[in-house]
């Protein structure tokens, strides 16, 4: 798969999951199999301001080649001067645009998966964004629209293909579904059907290498975002690579060698914070996912859960049982699920899809980030 003059193999995107993808994560899944591996999202405004939270978290190691920034972003000019930075300053070698976030304090702005319902703004952003980046490629992440009543991926994609973006990513869910449901196959392969351009990389329900073959299978798809499906389990990248490369093998590894990437992952955060302390706290969220199917006793699990420092993660980990074989039954869903009531909007923000105009205040409250 080709993005722009990027060769993917095999073809497989880590997706930017916020407060997931920083560089210790992205390291550990890009030593299992290769990729595009790309950071937790950015915002244009915090990007331009020189946010000192944000110039943190775009920051790669030295084997991240090439990288991949995402940028979340509601007015064109914005985004524009965002990408020029991003080229001027060398920071990255790919730009993901961001149309997908579901999360209430971005729609209710007008953006991420709101954003692609005002069809002209869209395309003004778009066009921002291309003639800012040089050689770099763009490529934009979406959902299917904000609601089953208001589908866009497809005039999307076409704006897309016609404004120069290099490949399109589906996540075959609305808004509205947020993460619950199950993701809708089909409308990646209307979305390929309509968009035969520049690749088209289908997201969503991936839990193991073999629905990645299905789904490109199913769909005709280019390639695959892979989100939730590696929380806590980096190595699924190993089995995505081999199952590309037509081989049956599988990576499973025992309770020993998860733990021993469950320290890695720690120790990693300590250089994307300011304190061990706050390392670790971060780390919490991960422990679950990568204890997941093994018998782990629940007082166990709370320590690990709730270490305030390295040395108590390790000394924590030295508790498990390192020879328990990887447990069968795991390639199932991970992370959040459910469906939202509603998708917060900005007044009046569906009465005409045509309007170009960027929402007053649009990056108000996300600033930083």
């Amino acid at each position: 798969m080709k993005i722009g003059p990027i060769e993917v193999w095999p073809p497989v995107v880590l997706a930017p999951m916020a407060g997931i993808t920083n560089a210790p994560f992205r390291v550990l899944c890009r030593e299992q199999g290769a990729g595009l591996f790309v950071c937790e999202m950015i915002t244009t405004r915090a990007l331009v301001e020189r946010n000192v939270k944000t110039m943190r978290m775009i920051r790669f190691a030295e084997s991240e080649r090439p990288r991949s920034i995402q940028l979340y972003g509601v007015d064109p000019d914005v985004v524009g001067r965002a990408v020029r930075m991003i080229v001027e300053e060398d920071l990255a070698d790919h730009i993901d645009l961001n149309f997908g976030c579901p999360v209430p304090k971005v729609t209710r702005r007008g953006g991420g998966s709101a954003l692609p319902y005002k069809r002209n703004l869209l395309r003004r952003i778009l066009r921002a964004a291309v003639a800012n980046a040089g050689p770099l490629p763009v490529t934009i992440k979406m959902r299917k629209g904000i609601d089953d009543d208001h589908l866009t991926y497809l005039d999307a994609g076409r704006i897309a293909a016609e404004e120069g973006v290099a490949a399109v990513a589906l996540h075959a869910r609305t808004a509205r579904q947020h993460y619950g449901g199950v993701a809708d196959w089909e409308a990646i392969a209307r979305l390929k059907e309509t968009v035969q351009e520049i690749p088209v990389l289908g997201n969503g329900d991936i839990w193991c290498a073999d629905d990645a073959l299905r789904m490109v299978r199913q769909t005709g798809c280019d390639g695959v975002v892979v989100g939730r499906g590696c929380l806590g389990r980096p190595w699924l990248f190993r089995d995505l690579e081999n199952a590309f490369n037509g081989s049956s093998e599988r990576a499973r590894p025992t309770l020993g060698e998860v733990a021993a990437v469950m320290f890695r992952h720690a120790e990693g955060l300590t250089g994307c914070f300011d304190a061990e302390k706050s390392a670790i706290s971060d780390f919490r969220k991960h422990v679950g996912w990568y204890l997941k199917g093994f018998t782990v006793g629940s007082e166990l699990r709370r320590e690990l859960a709730t270490a305030d420092s390295l040395d108590g993660l390790r000394a924590g980990l030295d508790k498990l049982e390192r020879d328990e074989p990887w447990p069968p039954n795991t390639d199932t869903p991970r992370g959040k699920s459910g469906e939202r009531a509603k998708v917060h909007l900005p007044d009046g923000w569906l009465d005409d899809p045509w309007d170009c105009g960027v929402p007053q205040d649009a990056e108000s409250d996300v600033s930083g980030g």
